[in-house]
């Protein structure tokens, strides 16, 4: 298929949730705008997931579906179609959503791509690629290949405001960090038992290199609701004085702003590990259930796994007790991590 890029002026791309995902989803819109660079890029997505977005110099507008809004069917279609009908050339729908198929149905743009899936999904296509398994953003921009359009390794990307360093740097001063400090990143949290090494494994690890490397200093992070967990790792924890729990804790962007400034991100399969890659910050991640798949291709980036011989089984629920990630040594995690970390700030 053959598009001629002065023709080519507005493009949709639908990629609605979770906030990794939608992370993982911008090396879409990079390459959409290298290969069309006069045409307007729109992103549609969900409310919670626009902050990864924001200051994106590729994307000229976010649709925001707030699903607390649109109350009713009428005004939920009428969105849809407001949202379609903005006479774009190209639409690009990177999931199959009910949400997304009524887009789908609704644009009349010429061009609609998506990846192959099922006879209900793909029938408001006009192209569909095989789904491509590998890491998340590769397969993402696979859908652009009827455009002639490769992934070449770009990286998700987040973008930051001089305001928002500016603000991050003077958090870090009322936690009393120096230059003489190195700090990393954890998550800790993850709404997935198959995916969340326990919080006391964490505070282990943390004691760890604290006694190691006393210059580290361990910054906890949590989402909305999940801050319970620095209790729990600040109980099991030999180092606190090496531990900053952020008051209040930090939102999405951020997160974005104090990992750019880190040496490191640690923790498990979930959208900060996204985030420290989008803002060029090495990382390091247990795996549980889920497989290497969402590790980014680049030594930079590696992950730590016990040897069962179930793993990886992408379940939530496990008739083990989860012995892929309870049985993995924080001694061994330890390690690891600072083996990476000798390659990354070597």
């Amino acid at each position: 298929m053959t598009l001629d890029p002065a023709n080519v002026k507005k493009i949709l791309v639908c990629q609605l949730r979770q906030i990794g995902d939608v992370m993982l989803s911008t090396p879409v819109a990079e390459l959409l705008a290298k290969k069309f660079p006069d045409a307007q890029i729109h992103y549609f997505t969900e409310k919670k997931c626009v902050a990864v977005l924001e200051n994106n110099p590729y994307i000229s507008k976010i649709w925001a579906l707030d699903k607390k809004e649109l109350s009713n069917p009428i005004k939920e279609f009428a969105f849809y179609r407001k949202v379609a009908r903005q006479g774009f050339d190209l639409m690009v729908g990177l999931q199959h959503l009910p949400r997304i198929r009524w887009i789908s149905y609704l644009t009349d743009a010429p061009v609609k791509l998506s990846y192959h899936s099922s006879w209900i999904n793909d029938i408001g296509y006009t192209h569909l690629t095989p789904a491509k398994d590998g890491y998340a953003s590769e397969s993402k921009a696979a859908i652009l290949a009827p455009l002639g359009i490769e992934w070449d390794c770009t990286t998700p990307k987040l973008f930051l405001t001089d305001a928002e360093r500016d603000a991050m740097s003077a958090r870090m001063q009322e936690w009393g960090v120096t230059d003489e400090h190195k700090l990393i990143t954890v998550d800790a949290t993850h709404h997935d038992l198959g995916r969340k090494y326990p919080a006391k494994n964490y505070a282990k690890v943390i004691s760890i290199l604290a006694k190691k490397h006393p210059e580290l200093r361990f910054v906890l992070l949590a989402g909305p609701g999940e801050e319970g967990i620095f209790a729990e790792i600040l109980d099991d924890c030999d180092t606190p004085d090496a531990v900053i729990v952020p008051t209040p804790s930090l939102q999405l962007r951020e997160v974005a702003a104090c990992q750019e400034r880190c040496v490191m991100h640690f923790g498990n399969c979930s959208a900060p590990r996204h985030m420290a890659v989008a803002v060029g910050t090495p990382t390091f991640v247990t795996l549980g259930s889920s497989s290497d798949a969402w590790r980014f291709p680049s030594d930079a980036h590696t992950t730590v796994n016990s040897d069962i011989d179930c793993r990886p089984c992408n379940k939530s629920t496990c008739p083990v007790g989860y012995t892929c990630l309870t049985g993995l040594d924080p001694e061994y995690v330890a390690g690891q991590l600072l083996k990476h970390l000798d390659v990354v700030t070597d």
